[in-house]
């Protein structure tokens, strides 16, 4: 984890967002850019301006912070995230998490697309993160610690803030939204998994699989953060149904689910 370089890109953002303090963060995947189109941010940086940031290049990215007073609460959001499989090492690819950390970030909300492995789902379900798989990518944590940010050896038993949990369900009741719960997770990507990875992948417990967020969430467990995530399943995934899998395909449904989150997510912040 390169705790100097976030450390750096931190200090870029504080001279672009005028003492903007954020204690919310939330992470959109694919198809999930447009979350917070209804609102009109207070500052915008782009990923690419900012000194040895990693930049989004993946369609359904758009690369860039966005930075809300919404509901009362400061909110940092990442238009589009970074991927290990665009060629950065897992220690880019979670650069950002540690940089909104080094904010203010108190709270994470993570959001991304996903392959249904669970028969029960279906395309533009939505998938309350309730625990990962981490084993399919490396560890974030990798290197020498550093103890001024988290424990050398942290505890993985909770991640998934059972509090946020509980506050998502209540917000879903209301909404009549009717959420799955299940096991994510990480392959490395960027090639959608054969159908004996995901036979594997469902005997190990996985209810979805994607190419992102468990780095992002045992990096901010690390990092003392409340974490929370939403999986749109966006596709059965492969072995699962005939149809073959594209990106496309799943920045489209991702898009029809994200008029849920469009609601749901803001009514999380005002609670959190």
């Amino acid at each position: 984890m390169d705790i100097k370089t976030a450390e750096q890109c931190a200090e870029y953002i504080k001279g672009k967002i005028n003492g903007f303090k954020p204690t919310v963060g939330v992470v959109l995947g694919s198809g999930l850019g447009e979350v917070f189109s209804l609102y009109k941010p207070e500052a915008i940086v782009e990923y690419s301006e900012i000194p040895q940031f990693p930049t989004a290049t993946v369609s359904g990215h758009k690369g860039r912070f966005l930075f809300f007073n919404l509901n009362g609460k400061n909110v940092m959001v990442m238009q589009g995230r970074v991927h290990f499989y665009e060629g950065y090492s897992i220690s880019q690819a979670v650069l950002p998490i540690v940089v909104m950390k080094i904010l203010g970030v108190e709270s994470l909300i993570l959001t991304n697309a996903s392959g249904g492995i669970n028969p029960s789902f279906n395309p533009g379900d939505i998938m309350l993160i309730i625990d990962h798989i981490s084993s399919f990518v490396p560890s974030p944590l990798i290197g020498k610690n550093n103890d001024e940010y988290g424990t050398r050896f942290p505890d993985m038993s909770n991640i998934y803030n059972s509090e946020l949990v509980d506050i998502i369900y209540e917000i879903a009741d209301e909404m009549d939204i009717h959420l799955k719960k299940g096991v994510y997770v990480q392959a490395t990507g960027p090639n959608y998994e054969t159908p004996a990875e995901v036979r594997m992948f469902g005997i190990l417990g996985a209810d979805a699989v994607g190419m992102s967020t468990v780095c992002e969430a045992t990096t901010a467990n690390y990092l003392g953060m409340n974490i929370c995530g939403f999986s749109l399943v966006t596709n059965k995934a492969v072995g699962l149904t005939s149809a073959p899998l594209n990106h496309a395909e799943v920045e489209r449904v991702a898009g029809i689910s994200a008029q849920k989150l469009s609601i749901l997510i803001p009514k999380l912040i005002a609670r959190i």
